[in-house]
Parts: structure tokens; C-alpha cells; sequence
């Protein structure tokens, strides 16, 4: 995204909302739509979540400024209900999570202060940059497990999968915003359609989540149907230099360059006529 607008444009964190939002939703996918079938989803379990929450909320409550006893209690309780329920405990932290207390403001995971003492140690900010390093090195290897798929797995499932990360995807991403654009809610300052529309491209790709949505959604039986469905996702790297070829055309990186130029020349004319 920042080779594709420039790495202070608006479009990088609007790309950066809509991962996390996209994720969110995949993983919320397998948990309710990609149960064990042996293993019916029992729904009173789904009772220790909320009391997970409700720990972590008197957590809050009681000013509680490590993030540990979030995690530890009721990052539990939430993992064992799910795990109960037969529901994915990949969610488990999904509900606990935004119950800690966050920095005021956040300047981004690697923005660090040069004085040490004024940097945000809030639960929230603590357990991010934590967990930031152990996080990235078990994707690495959940990529390398997950994506060894033969180049001889290719068939229609891989052209569908494909299809909807890269079509599929930039499609949604520009309509919906669109959509939203017209009954009241802005692009975010300094994006226009043609933005969301290069960023709905970048978003089409689709590794960690997708790979994990195959391996649930193609099982048993299908399971066949799990080496041209990852080899889809794996192919969705495409996204990437088609990025940079339309978001060239476009001109996605100029638009803010002369928008910047036209406001100052504005200002240097009001001032020259006062």
C-alpha cells in the first residue's frame, strides 16, 4: 500500500481499518459457519465468553494497568467457551481484547517516542507490542505449514477463489464505499473513489485468513477440493504488482501532491490581497 500511494496517504490506514475489519469477519465465519461436525456447537457454553468479558470489564473497572490478568482470566474463560461450544478458539481473544485500556491517542505500532518515559504504557499498548514479535514469527510458519500446495493442484476451485479475492474483493470494496460516500459517510480526507477503488485491489490479497478459511472449509470429504483452494489464495499475490500498474494510471500518488500545491497557492493570494 505505501509503494502503491506513498507511505503518508490516507488510503495506507484505510487499508490498514479494512484488514482488520476483513479478518475479523473471516475468522467470525469459521467459528459459526465451519463448526467440527462431529462435534455439534453447543450454545450455553457461549455463557463463559460473556463472563470472560465481564472480568475483564471489572478489570477496567478496578484500574487494573498490567495486561496479564486480562489475557490470563478472561482471555480464558473466553478460549474454554469457545472451546466448549465447539466454536473456533482462534476468537477467543476477539471479545476480551477491546475491553483493555488504550492509549488516548496512537501514533501506530512502531511509533515509539525518543524519551522511553513518555511513551503510552497502557494494558492495550503493552500487550501489542508484546505479543507483535511472537505473532509475526508463528505467521511465518503458519504460511509455511499451510501453503505447501502442489502447482499441480490447479482447477476451477482455484479460478473461483481467485476470482473473489481479486474481483470479488475490489468490487465490494468500491460499491459498498461508494454507497457509503452517498448516504453521508466521507472517504476518509484526501481519497476519492479511484483510492478505494486501487485499495479494493490491494485488499484482494488474501493469505493468512484465506488459507485458514480453506483448510476449514474444504475438509473431510472435500478435502481434496483444499489444495486448488489455497493455491487460489496463494495466487492472489497478483494483487500486488496490478496494484502498482493501475495505481500508476490512476495517478493515486500525485492527487494529494496537487491538492497540497493548490491550497498553498490560495493562501499565498489571500495573503497577497490583504
Amino acid at each position: 500500500a505505501r509503494m502503491v500511494f506513498g507511505s503518508d496517504h490516507p488510503a495506507v490506514k484505510f487499508l490498514l481499518l479494512l484488514a482488520v475489519a476483513d479478518d475479523a469477519i473471516g475468522l467470525i465465519i469459521i467459528a459459526v459457519f465451519y463448526p467440527d461436525p462431529h462435534h455439534p456447537a453447543a450454545p450455553i457454553f457461549i455463557g463463559l465468553i460473556l463472563l470472560g468479558m465481564l472480568a475483564a470489564y471489572l478489570l477496567r473497572k478496578k484500574d487494573v494497568q498490567s495486561w496479564i490478568p486480562y489475557i490470563a482470566i478472561g482471555g480464558l474463560l473466553s478460549w474454554l467457551g469457545l472451546m466448549f461450544a465447539h466454536l473456533h478458539p482462534a476468537l477467543a481473544l476477539v471479545p476480551i481484547v477491546p475491553v483493555l485500556p488504550g492509549p488516548k491517542h496512537d501514533d501506530g505500532l512502531y511509533a515509539e517516542p525518543a524519551d522511553h518515559a513518555h511513551a503510552d504504557h497502557s494494558p492495550l499498548n503493552n500487550f501489542e507490542h508484546f505479543f507483535k514479535l511472537p505473532v509475526d514469527f508463528g505467521l511465518f510458519f503458519f504460511g509455511l505449514v499451510n501453503a505447501g500446495v502442489a502447482f499441480g493442484e490447479i482447477n476451477s476451485v482455484t479460478a473461483i477463489i481467485l476470482g473473489s479475492l481479486l474481483i470479488g474483493k475490489t468490487i465490494g470494496v468500491t460499491l459498498f464505499s461508494f454507497i457509503g460516500s452517498k448516504i453521508g459517510m466521507k472517504y476518509p480526507e484526501g481519497m476519492q473513489i479511484r483510492h478505494v477503488f486501487v485499495a479494493g485491489i490491494v485488499a484482494g490479497l488474501g493469505l493468512t485468513v484465506a488459507l485458514f478459511v480453506a483448510g476449514e472449509a474444504y475438509s473431510g470429504e472435500s478435502e481434496f477440493l483444499q489444495g486448488p483452494a489455497k493455491m487460489g489464495a496463494l495466487l492472489s499475490i497478483l494483487a500486488a504488482p496490478i496494484a502498482l500498474v493501475v495505481g500508476k494510471a490512476l495517478k493515486v500518488k500525485e492527487l494529494e501532491k496537487v491538492e497540497v500545491k493548490v491550497e498553498v497557492e490560495v493562501e499565498v493570494e489571500e495573503t497577497s490581497s490583504k
